[in-house]
């Protein structure tokens, strides 16, 4: 056996899991997940915790996995695969939250970044109104990093959304108080010229910014994101570099979005911009 073939049979491989809904159009959600973390180097696997109806034009049903046959899934996953981040999405229920609080909590995992996933980007509700005190109590203090937007900030908070970079501010020190070891507030809903996004952990405030982009096809940027920093963190970055590794990246996917032909509402960013290249249909 060669001295290479040695080499790259040792190479210790980088592994995610997300905890997230199906999206069976295939642009957000678990399919969005495993998409980055394959973009990006990494190994993925997955906990499925509803199985979603739904495309490019909005979400048409949920079917929610038993809370009993998530943890099955939370105990097959992290019995075997040493994983380095996980990454929770869609989360409906508060039996699904618990069922998942629990399950970190067997397994001792403390790098987890959490997306509060309350609405898709049609429109649709994708978590019940009784769930958001769970996700504040159970799941805000388990996380390294939670990822609102400004409407999902706000509904954690019950507050309005966040007028401008001070009520953002303001707002991810309220969510950091709530147990979340570091907040990142995205800007993608707000206006002006730049989508800027607040991060707040250990060291302050740190603001990313990156052009906003004129295009439809932005379903699933939430569950990209986040995603790409998990990504990060299990390629052993620090927290900072991986939210700015990702965000970086989410931008040029955004970018090339158009290149994509993907149904007849908000299709998706382009997870495979660097390989597909221009000319792929």
């Amino acid at each position: 056996m060669s001295e290479q073939t040695t080499t790259a049979d040792t190479l210790r491989t980088a592994i995610a899991v997300t905890i997230a809904g199906s999206d069976s159009g295939g642009g957000a959600g678990i399919q969005a997940d495993l998409k980055t973390f394959s973009a990006l180097g990494v190994y993925g696997a997955s906990v499925i915790t509803a199985l979603t109806a739904q495309n490019t034009l909005g979400v048409t049903g949920i079917h929610d996995v038993p809370p009993s046959f998530i943890a099955a899934q939370m105990d097959a996953v992290f019995s075997d695969l040493k994983v380095d981040a996980v990454k929770i999405g869609m989360l409906s229920r508060p039996q699904v939250i618990e069922a998942v609080a629990e399950g970190l909590d067997r397994h001792r995992l403390n790098t987890v970044v959490l997306d509060p996933v309350m609405v898709a980007a049609s429109g649709d509700r994708l978590l019940v109104p009784e769930a958001i005190d769970s996700l504040r109590r159970q799941l805000l203090p388990r996380a390294l990093l939670i990822t609102p937007n400004l409407p999902e900030a706000a509904a954690l908070l019950d507050e309005a959304p966040a007028a401008g970079l001070a009520d953002a501010r303001r707002q991810a020190e309220k969510l950091r108080a709530l147990g979340a070891r570091a907040v990142l507030i995205k800007g993608g809903h707000g206006e002006g010229p730049d989508s800027v996004d607040v991060l707040l952990d250990d060291a302050g405030f740190l603001e990313l910014s990156a052009p906003r982009l004129a295009t439809r096809n932005t379903h699933g940027t939430g569950c990209t994101l986040s995603s790409a920093i998990a990504a990060g963190l299990a390629r052993g970055l620090a927290l900072r570099p991986a939210v700015e590794a990702a965000k970086a990246y989410l931008t040029r996917a955004i970018g090339a979005a158009d290149q994509l032909e993907i149904g007849h509402g908000h299709g998706p960013v382009h997870h495979f911009h660097a390989w597909w290249g221009k000319s792929s249909n």
